[in-house]
């Protein structure tokens, strides 16, 4: 960090801003190196101090090298990207930092073995830009992720960063700063979809001159980790749009509420907060102006259900975490009883480019009632895993075949599953809905905080639907009996048409306790909660009636409604199934077809995932 004083004005961050830059046009060449949770991982940190000593060794001061926030492309991490060519190797590991140094660094050279190799056209990709992955993406949350060092406050400000705050402060009222983000379109990226600029508008003209703003990063859905990577790789995003939003709304202190299992986001945050202090971007007369504003780190302990508002505010004050009865809302009386304002971490972070581009611009991205861009975890049965960030109106097409890269040893897509457990599975023939909150909530999904997990043909949609109901029990606080005893209910069901004891009537029966637990759940964890179930009821409704009428399991996944035998004619005997049964129940010579004895078989499965010439079959 540069050593600086307190910054007195918005005059002293642009020049600030210029002393960086001046500062580093004698760098000519930048190694960015991904060190996110995903890359970390994988030795990410041991390469970027690799980087650092070779450089050192071979006197190449001029080079920087930055351990930056997650690329998003997790899939083929670790990921470095070198500067300013954007030159994407993927898959580095300790042993190849030598040679790119000496021949990438000094001689500008390519190493053909560390590009990216497109499985479709097997193209060899160099630049980043040239990755299928990246090629339909539209980075505007992400802007720094991979760009910028997460505890260095300098690449922050040297991206523009507080320009935004800096523009607020000096040029515009606070009605005017909630009017360009109403203007914009933007929605909260939590899930509800609730106009951002009209919470905003309710809060501020709530009675009273104590009033707090609180940024939800408690990210609790199975496979997202959207929020998690835009704290670790761009904490100050977040923090200037939490104070642009405090001054809009006239809030003098704030919370980052955040999981523990978030230990790397919550060690970058502190600094970012230690760091913004010591300029004078957050405490007392920010700017020099007479505003004043600070936050604090609140640790969660890990409850899903305090990504509710109100639970989540309970949790704050340090009380259980369980939903309260709205009205009224927190925007009316929140944390202690005041008006206070919730945004999850992607909205915030939206917040100082919506004010330092303006709001026509970023309304010129998305659809008609859904604007900007929406950050996805795409995971599951596709082959290009990682974070995806895309204009509002994307096909779930384009996600999961143009950036995603398709279904994994060429199976059939089956479904999608959108919106955290909560959510709902958007089968094959809808494809090519285009992503945005009416559409998704049309198909029987939501948007969610943004997880998209992948299924393809050897998905079992009522499976699905219990694991989700599982997680959704244990989740549940218990507070209200809809949720309690109904979402317990529905598990049971689902229970019993798995292991084969299924009756008729069952379908119907969770029909009608999703229609009690979806009208007369306290909060919207209760009340989304059937959503697994109503989705694959209503789009896969032959798999539960296989499950119930013919004691099958179609995808072949339920073990007490499945046999796995070997087709003679497709098996080549390559002894695959056999290495992997932990049973030893596969028998047979090499090059000879195998067998499944049944009285061994424990149906676990693997021998039907694995085997590269789908000889396993389950009947």
């Amino acid at each position: 960090m540069t050593v600086a004083t307190r910054l007195a004005n918005a005059g002293d961050l642009a020049s600030l801003r210029r002393k960086i830059l001046a500062d580093r046009e004698s760098t000519k060449i930048a190694i960015s190196v991904c060190a996110g949770t995903g890359c970390r991982a994988q030795g990410s940190m041991e390469l970027f101090e690799e980087f650092q000593r070779e450089l050192q060794n071979q006197d190449l001061t001029d080079v920087e090298v930055r351990a930056t926030g997650c690329h998003g492309f997790c899939e083929q991490g670790p990921l470095v990207v070198i500067f300013p060519r954007k030159i994407f190797y993927r898959g580095v590991k300790v042993k190849d930092v030598c040679r790119v140094v000496e021949k990438t660094i000094r001689n500008d050279e390519v190493i053909d073995s560390l590009l990216f190799k497109d499985p479709a056209t097997k193209k060899k990709c160099l630049l980043e830009n040239e990755v299928p992955f990246y090629a339909k993406q539209q980075r505007i949350v992400f802007r720094n992720n991979g760009k910028i060092d997460p505890t260095e406050i300098d690449d922050y400000i040297a991206a523009d960063g507080y320009a935004a705050l800096a523009k607020a402060l000096t040029e515009m009222s606070a009605e005017q700063v909630i009017g360009e983000v109403s203007q914009a379109g933007l929605r909260g990226r939590g899930g509800g979809g609730f106009p951002t600029g009209r919470k905003w508008d309710i809060c501020r003209s709530q009675p009273g001159d104590e009033k707090y703003v609180i940024c939800n990063g408690d990210e609790g859905d199975p496979g997202a980790f959207m929020d998690r990577s835009i704290m670790e790789g761009d904490p100050n995003s977040v923090l200037e749009g939490m104070t642009i939003g405090a001054y809009a709304i006239g809030a003098s202190k704030g919370y980052v509420y955040v999981r523990a299992e978030y230990p790397l986001a919550v060690t970058n945050l502190l600094i970012a907060l230690e760091q913004s202090r010591s300029l004078g971007l957050l405490g007392e007369n920010i700017l020099g102006s007479d505003f004043s504003f600070d936050v604090e780190i609140v640790r969660g302990a890990g409850a899903f259900v305090c990504g509710e508002e109100t639970a989540l505010i309970a949790s704050v004050q340090g009380d259980i975490g369980s939903p309260q009865q709205r009205p009224p809302y927190p925007a009316q009386a929140g944390l202690w009883g005041k008006p206070t304002n919730i945004n999850n971490v992607e909205t915030w972070a939206n917040v100082p480019v919506i004010i330092d581009k303006g709001s026509k611009w970023f309304a010129g991205m998305g659809t008609e009632h859904s604007k900007g861009t929406k950050v996805f975890s795409l995971v599951g049965k596709v082959l290009n895993t990682g974070l995806v960030e895309v204009p509002m109106g994307t096909t779930l097409r384009e996600i999961v075949y143009d950036i995603g890269g398709g279904i994994p040893k060429k199976r059939k897509f089956k479904a999608v599953q959108t919106g955290g457990p909560s959510g709902g599975c958007i089968p094959e023939s809808l494809l090519d809905l285009p992503v945005d909150f009416e559409k998704l909530t049309e198909a029987g999904g939501m948007m969610g905080s943004g997880g998209l997990i992948v299924m393809d043909e050897r998905t079992c949609m009522v499976d699905v639907a219990k694991y989700f109901l599982a997680f959704l029990v244990d989740e549940s606080c218990g507070k209200c009996s809809p949720c309690r005893e109904g979402v317990m209910q529905m598990h049971s069901v689902l229970c019993r048409i798995v292991e084969g004891r299924g009756r008729e009537g069952d379908i119907e029966l969770l029909e009608q306790l999703a229609a009690y637990v979806k009208e007369s759940s306290l909060c919207q964890l209760g009340g989304t909660s059937p959503n697994p179930v109503l989705s694959t009821l209503r789009h896969f409704r032959n798999e539960y009636e296989a499950h119930i009428k013919d004691k099958k399991c179609p995808a072949g996944v339920c073990k007490a409604l499945v046999q796995f035998e070997v087709d003679a004619e497709l098996c080549k005997g390559c002894g695959l199934c056999l290495r992997d049964c932990p049973t030893e129940a596969v028998i047979g010579e090499k090059k000879q077809p195998h067998k499944i004895d049944s009285e061994l078989c424990i149906k676990c499965g693997l021998c039907y995932e694995d085997c590269p010439f789908d000889a396993v079959v389950a009947k």
